[in-house]
């Protein structure tokens, strides 16, 4: 059987509503989290995570 689990969001470690397993791989891929309404770009490879950008805030008026 092959492992998988959730992606946890890299800024509030909240759980997103995103699953991967062992064999999947994302590239570019734009993680939104529910949670903490913040999106990033990560690239996923054998349920290893890694951030390729930051989030940009947008300042209030």
């Amino acid at each position: 059987m092959i492992n998988s689990e959730w992606i946890r969001c890299p800024i509030c470690g909240g759980k997103t509503r995103n699953k991967i397993r062992e064999d999947t791989v994302l590239v570019n891929y734009p993680l939104f989290c529910p949670k903490c309404k913040q999106e990033s770009l990560i690239v996923a490879e054998s349920l290893h995570i890694t951030i390729i950008q930051e989030p940009i805030f947008k300042l209030q008026k």
